[in-house]
């Protein structure tokens, strides 16, 4: 929970550096778009400011302590089963497979889109399709796993590993195909917002499961592994 929690802070800092004035930018879009037809100002239910501090901080936090008992288990099951790394390697490893197969392979087929971009009518859709690519991610990865396994007695670790890798790609490439595409960034919407929110999210991400890699692998390795008994002093003879 301790390294979840870290991992939430970590993202909630670069949210707020990297993403808020991304997300400010696009509601000022937003409203200057609707400015025409407003007739009166409605007062909004939560303030943009508190949004951006204890509604963020909020998510973010509880994200990360969810994403890192779910990054524990499988910590708790790979150590030992994929190499002979220790808990600090076997915790970095597990972030950056979890980073992967959660967040970079559903980014890279339904990137997010800052506030005042899509359609309210398809978000139902755009969910679901983003919450089944997780799924299939998730699915893929597993598979790739069980499949490097396998394979290793016969190919050994490295070459083993080289063949899962391509065939998860290569899998998730024909997802991708087969997949129907999202695109309802508008024409008049600056492309450079955009891309410079998108990248604000992967950072989020980065940001996240490395600190939990690090904080959780640290503390792992501290329950697991003995502190080396001191050495009694040589006692010269007499």
């Amino acid at each position: 929970m301790l390294a979840g929690l870290l991992a939430g802070l970590a993202a909630f800092l670069v949210a707020y550096v990297l993403g808020e004035s991304k997300v400010d930018a696009a509601i000022a879009i937003e409203e200057a778009g609707h400015a025409a037809h407003d007739h009166g100002e409605e007062a909004a239910p939560v303030s943009r400011a508190l949004q951006a501090t204890a509604g963020l901080g909020t998510g973010t936090l509880l994200y990360g302590i969810a994403l890192g008992g779910i990054a524990a288990l499988v910590f708790c099951y790979a150590l030992g089963r994929i190499g002979r790394f220790g808990p600090r390697a076997t915790a970095l490893l597990v972030s950056g497979g979890l980073f992967v197969a959660f967040n970079l392979v559903p980014f890279l087929k339904y990137p997010s889109n800052p506030p005042a971009v899509g359609d309210p009518d398809t978000v139902v859709r755009r969910t679901t399709l983003y919450i089944l690519m997780i799924a299939l991610s998730a699915l893929l990865s597993a598979g790739a796993l069980i499949l490097g396994r396998r394979l290793a007695p016969r190919l050994g670790n490295w070459n083993a590993s080289i063949v899962a890798s391509v065939g998860f790609v290569a899998v998730v490439a024909i997802a991708y195909a087969a997949l129907p595409g999202i695109n309802e960034v508008p024409a008049d919407f600056p492309a450079t917002l955009v891309w410079q929110f998108r990248l604000a999210t992967v950072a989020i991400q980065v940001a996240m499961w490395t600190t939990f890699g690090l904080a959780f692998g640290f503390l792992a390795e501290r329950a697991l592994v003995p502190a080396a008994a001191p050495q009694e002093a040589v006692q010269p003879a007499s």
